[in-house]
C-alpha cells in the first residue's frame, strides 16, 4: 500500500512539521522573513513580494494576521490591537450566542450544527466536541453581524485553513491528531478569535459569493468559462459537446475557494499567495481555477460522456499533491492573469 500522506502537515515541505533539516535557501527565506518582521514596522509590500511564493511554517501565524489587515504594521500596536480585538470577539459571544435557540436564528445554527461534522470529516482535528464547539461560535456570530447573507454553506470551510496556522503558532507536531485539549484554555480562545477576524477579513472581500443567489458566483463561473474558451478551444468545446456547464462543477471551485478539490496542507500553502495578491480570493482565483482546469486537460478529453466528465471533474485525483503542484498552478494562474488583465474586455473573446 502506498504510504498515507497526512493531509495537513509533513510532505517534504519546509513549512510544515516533521521534515529534515532545512535546505540552505529555505534556512534564507526564514531568515529574509525574521529580519522583515522584526522591525518597528513591517514593509507590508515586501512582505507580500516575498510571502508569493510560500510562507515558511514558523512564520506563517504572524505573516497571515499581516496581510489579511488584522494586525497592524508598527509592532509596538501590535498587542495591544489583539487584545482589543479578542476581547471584542467575545463579548460578541456573550451578546449573541446564547440566542442561537430564538425562533429567528435556530435555523442558522442548526445549519451550522449540521455543516460543521462534515467539515474536514478526514482529519480527525476536526472530529473533536471542543473543535466543532469553537467553529459553531466562529460561523453563528460571524452570520448573525452579516445579515445580508447570513449563515451559506462553504463558509464552513473557509474557517479551517487560518484554525490549523493558528494552532501552528502553540505546537511543534503534527496537527491531524492533535489533542486540543493539551492546550492552555488562553491559547485556545487566542486561536478562536484570531481565526474569527481573519476569516471575517477575507468574506469581506468575497461577500457578494454569499448574499442572496450567490451573484458573486455566478458572475465568477461566467467568466470563468469565457477564459477557458479563449486559452484552450478544445477543453472548451469538449465540455460544450457532451453538455458539461461550468456551474455544474466550478460552482463548489467559488463557492468553497478549491478547498474541496485540494488536501488542506495544498489550500494553506494556496492561501500564503492569494494574501499577497492583490484581490487574491476573488479575483485572482478566477485565473487559478482556469490553470487548475486546463491542467486536467488529457484526462478530461478522454472522457466521451457526460456522466464520465461529471464524475472526474468532482474527483480530481490531488490526493498526493504538495508545494511543487500548487507552485507551478499558481505560476500558471499569474501568467494567465499577466495575459488576459489590463486587456479591454478582460477575458472576453
Amino acid at each position: 500500500r502506498p504510504p498515507v500522506i497526512p493531509l495537513v502537515a509533513r510532505m517534504a515541505d519546509q513549512n510544515t512539521s516533521g521534515t529534515p533539516a532545512m535546505t540552505e535557501r529555505e534556512a534564507s527565506r526564514l531568515d529574509k522573513f525574521k529580519q522583515l518582521l522584526a522591525g518597528p514596522n513591517t514593509d507590508l509590500e515586501e512582505l507580500r513580494k516575498l510571502s508569493w511564493s510560500g510562507i515558511p511554517r514558523q512564520v506563517r501565524p504572524i505573516t497571515w494576521k499581516l496581510l489579511s489587515g488584522y494586525l497592524p504594521a508598527n509592532a509596538e500596536r501590535r498587542d495591544s490591537v489583539l487584545q482589543r480585538k479578542r476581547q471584542e470577539y467575545f463579548g460578541f459571544i456573550q451578546q449573541y450566542y446564547d440566542s442561537r435557540n430564538d425562533e429567528h436564528h435556530q435555523d442558522t445554527y442548526r445549519q451550522i450544527h449540521i455543516d460543521i461534522p462534515r467539515t474536514n470529516p478526514l482529519i480527525p482535528l476536526f472530529q473533536q466536541a471542543s473543535v466543532q464547539e469553537i467553529f459553531e461560535r466562529i460561523l453563528f456570530i460571524w452570520a448573525i453581524r452579516h445579515p445580508a447573507s447570513g449563515y451559506v454553506q462553504g463558509i464552513n470551510d473557509l474557517v479551517t485553513p487560518f484554525f490549523v496556522v493558528y494552532v501552528f503558532e502553540y505546537i511543534e507536531e503534527e496537527v491531524e491528531n492533535f489533542d486540543v485539549s493539551s492546550l492552555k484554555e488562553e491559547a485556545l480562545r487566542n486561536i478562536e478569535a484570531d481565526s474569527f477576524w481573519c476569516m471575517s477579513k477575507l468574506l469581506d472581500g468575497i461577500q457578494d459569493n454569499y448574499t442572496f443567489a450567490q451573484p458573486g458566483i455566478q458572475r465568477k463561473v461566467k467568466a470563468l468559462e469565457e477564459l477557458v474558451s479563449r486559452i484552450d478551444e478544445s477543453v472548451h468545446r469538449h465540455m460544450q459537446q457532451y453538455e458539461v456547464e461550468y456551474l455544474q462543477f466550478a460552482f463548489r471551485w467559488m463557492n468553497n475557494l478549491l478547498m474541496r478539490e485540494l488536501p488542506l496542507r495544498c489550500t494553506i500553502r494556496l492561501w500564503d499567495t492569494y494574501q499577497a495578491e492583490p484581490e487574491g480570493f476573488s479575483h485572482f482565483h478566477l485565473y487559478v481555477c482556469a490553470a487548475f482546469l486546463v491542467r486536467w486537460r488529457k484526462e478530461i478529453l478522454e472522457e466521451r460522456d457526460f456522466q464520465g466528465l461529471m464524475i472526474l471533474l468532482q474527483n480530481l485525483p490531488t490526493m498526493h499533491w504538495g508545494n511543487e503542484e500548487v507552485s507551478v498552478l499558481l505560476a500558471e494562474a499569474y501568467r494567465l492573469k499577466f495575459a488576459f488583465a489590463d486587456a479591454p474586455n478582460h477575458y472576453k473573446r
